[in-house]
């Protein structure tokens, strides 16, 4: 059960890492416009590969925390602060994000797959998030550090990942005219930011 509980915080948390209109699955896009969906799924592959890495890592660092709670009360507070900040912005400051894709200066020659494991491998955003994803369902006492576990969450982490980029092709069909975010993302990161600061907040104050 352990292990079915792990893969599907593993791919949830991967469908909500990669929501937000980023360098990874803009980029998805644009090969999918310009090149067709296959060099765009060989692309979202190789990212998914390079994910697979990543969460691993961040995976072992959250299991080196758990065993230190002074570390994690420090850091969940932290956490809790700067996840608000981020609400606060994107909510409120940010600019409605319902625009063009822009065009691609240059076109590759290199390879999709291996463009996608370079152009992930340069995003280190993924190692914090899966620290704090393990660290704060493990409090909750839902995910497990076991060798596994971690590789029920990796994959599942790597195929959330290539579920969400692969939604984000789909959505985007292959047209002349240029293609638009039709939904304004920074309220949606904003939404994820403060549920993230709400279990956040519960989980500090059940805790003392």
């Amino acid at each position: 059960m352990s292990l079915i509980l792990n893969f599907i915080i593993g791919f949830i948390a991967a469908l909500i890492g990669v929501i937000p209109p980023g360098l990874l699955n803009m980029s998805a896009v644009k090969i999918s416009i310009k090149e067709g969906r296959k060099k765009a799924f060989l692309f979202s592959v190789g990212v998914s590969c390079t994910v697979l890495i990543q969460t691993y890592i961040a995976l072992i660092g959250a299991r080196y925390l758990d065993s230190h709670p002074d570390v994690i009360k420090i850091l969940q507070k932290v956490g809790l602060v700067i996840f608000i900040c981020l609400t606060l912005y994107f909510l409120f400051i940010a600019k409605d994000t319902r625009r063009e894709i822009p065009e691609e200066t240059a076109k590759s020659k290199t390879n999709r797959f291996f463009k996608g494991m370079i152009i992930a491998a340069l995003n280190l955003l993924p190692l914090p998030y899966w620290v704090y994803i393990g660290v704060t369902f493990a409090g909750f006492g839902w995910f497990s550090f076991e060798q596994s576990g971690l590789l029920a969450a990796t994959v599942g982490g790597a195929l959330g990942t290539l579920a969400m980029l692969g939604l984000y092709i789909q959505f985007f069909k292959r047209k002349d005219d240029k293609p638009r975010v039709q939904a304004n993302m920074n309220l949606v990161i904003g939404l994820i930011t403060a549920v993230i600061a709400f279990i956040t907040a519960f989980k500090i104050f059940t805790s003392v």
